[in-house]
C-alpha cells in the first residue's frame, strides 16, 4: 500500500468513531500495536526532542525500505507515534522524506489535542522525516 492509500484507509477508520472519546481510545488501541524499540535503543539519542511525554523512535533500512520502531511512556502519546509508523514504517526513504501527511489534519487530530500533544506530533513528523532524509544520504 502507498503512504497516501493507509492514510485514506486511517481516514475512513476514523470515520466510523462519532465523538473523540471513542477516537482516543483507537488511538490508545493502536498504540499497544506500535512496533516496539528495541531496549537497546531507549536512550537520549533516540528520543524525540519537543515531545512532553518520552518518545523513542528508531529507524533502520531493511531492503531499501525504512523499519521504524518506537514507544513511549504515555498512553496517548504512544497511539501517535503507532499512526506515525503505521502510515510511514515500509516505504523508501524519499517517499518518506516527501510525504504529505494530510491524514492529521482530515482526522481532526490537530484540533483535538493539546498544545504540547501536538507539538510532540509535529516532532515525530519531523523526526521521522530526518531519519529518512539520512536514509538516504547515507544510501546514495
Amino acid at each position: 500500500m502507498t503512504i497516501n492509500e493507509i492514510q485514506d484507509e486511517l481516514i475512513e477508520d476514523f470515520s466510523f468513531y462519532q465523538d473523540w472519546m471513542e477516537k482516543y481510545e483507537y488511538i490508545i488501541q493502536l498504540g499497544k500495536e506500535v512496533p516496539l524499540i528495541d531496549d537497546k535503543y531507549k536512550n537520549d539519542n533516540f528520543i524525540i526532542k519537543g515531545c512532553q511525554s518520552r518518545v523513542w523512535l528508531y529507524a533502520e533500512l531493511v531492503e531499501g525500505k525504512i523499519k521504524f520502531t518506537a514507544d513511549s511512556d504515555a498512553i496517548i502519546t504512544k497511539g501517535l507515534v503507532s499512526l506515525m509508523v503505521k502510515v510511514l514504517s515500509g516505504h523508501t526513504p524519499s517517499e518518506v522524506s516527501s510525504a504529505d501527511l494530510y491524514f492529521i489534519d482530515q482526522i481532526g487530530l490537530k484540533e483535538h489535542l493539546s498544545p504540547t500533544r501536538a507539538n510532540g506530533l509535529l516532532s515525530m513528523v519531523k523526526q521521522m522525516k530526518l531519519f529518512a532524509l539520512a536514509l538516504q544520504a547515507k544510501n546514495a
